[in-house]
């Protein structure tokens, strides 16, 4: 009964409070709207997803210079299809990049260039770039072996 009563109070404050104005169409929307998320989320699934997987990269990625988590996030970032498809298990789509990097040393190759390139913004150096079937330059931290090293090491931590 005294909920009942709280409520009936609470309305008649709000029809008090609401005499005096002008009846305008955007408060009309604004207070039926009010519980339209109403136990949801404002940010969007494919963000909230995007940032799970970009926690664990950041979590779990041996990277002292910074440049390959940046690339990598970067590259999770943008591809919205994969994600998609993965919005109830966000690091599955993660996985799933990773294997697609690992097992393609085209994909591979692009990636240790972008990191490269990155690596040589970050630190306004020249970077060493490697390529395919040569050896890495001895002060190139991030060679074509390297990081894909540290893409299985982040694979096994998925897997856990």
């Amino acid at each position: 009964m005294e909920d009942k009563q709280k409520t009936n109070r609470d309305k008649a404050i709000q029809r008090e409070i609401l005499a005096g104005r002008k009846f305008s169409l955007a408060e009309a929307i604004g207070r039926e709207g009010g519980d339209f998320l109403k136990g949801e989320s404002p940010v969007p699934k494919l963000v909230q997803a995007t940032t799970e997987i970009n926690t664990f990269i950041a979590i779990n990625l041996q990277d002292s210079s910074g440049a390959l988590q940046a690339v990598l996030q970067t590259w999770v970032s943008t591809d919205d299809a994969q994600v998609s498809q993965n919005l109830e298990r966000p690091l599955q789509a993660l996985k799933q990049m990773l294997d697609k990097i690992v097992n393609n040393s085209e994909l591979l190759y692009e990636l240790v260039r972008q990191v490269d390139f990155q690596w040589g913004k970050m630190y306004d150096e020249r970077p060493y770039f490697q390529s395919p079937g040569q050896p890495p330059h001895p002060n190139d931290e991030y060679t074509h072996e390297s990081v894909e090293e540290k893409l299985k090491v982040l694979l096994n931590k998925l897997e856990q």
